[in-house]
């Protein structure tokens, strides 16, 4: 069994498994992944500082660029929380709502949380005026995330959820909706 497959099977045996760990174990990969997430929005402005990289652009633009999307980030963000608090389950893959869900904002993404992310995350960028945010930490970032969604969360989800996970992919983009849906 290769790194990646003992991964899924971990992550689809805790989401299907015991209550108990699943309390233990969500707080604790949340605050991870949301540290490690701050990171490549902060690494770089430190960087900055420390190697005197001058700002893109200086105030009030920052402020008016940033605005947008710490808003749509923001709206995404909690209007996605409180699905998963209405069906009782977290945006932690280890801790799932018990079934798909395809309604409110899961209508229009497979992963608004993690879209309302990625726009925060940019909404940082520029708020700091950040070049190394901007151009290579956080597209960097968002590139090794949809990796890992791809091979890994997707997989188990299709394993736990079945044909109706993969009608719903098919249906629905991964995190922002370029076009009409179906």
């Amino acid at each position: 069994m290769t790194f990646k497959e003992k991964w899924i099977e971990f992550i689809y045996r805790t989401a299907t498994g015991n209550f108990k760990k699943k309390i233990i174990i969500t707080p604790i990969a949340g605050i991870l992944f949301l540290f490690i997430s701050s990171l490549f929005v902060f690494v770089p402005i430190y960087i900055e500082k420390l190697l005197n990289i001058p700002h893109l652009w200086s105030s009030p633009l920052n402020y008016i660029l940033s605005v947008p999307f710490f808003i749509l980030g923001l709206i995404l963000v909690i209007w996605t929380n409180f699905i998963f608090i209405r069906i009782k389950g977290s945006p932690v893959p280890l801790n799932p709502p018990p079934k798909l869900i395809t309604t409110g904002s899961f209508a229009f993404s497979r992963n608004p949380m993690t879209g309302g992310l990625f726009l925060l995350m940019f909404g940082f960028g520029f708020y700091y005026s950040s070049i190394l945010s901007i151009i290579i930490f956080i597209p960097l970032y968002i590139f090794f995330h949809v990796k890992e969604l791809k091979a890994i969360e997707e997989p188990e989800l299709i394993k736990r959820l079945g044909d109706d996970y993969i009608e719903y992919r098919k249906k629905v983009p991964m995190f922002f909706p370029w076009k009409p849906r179906r």
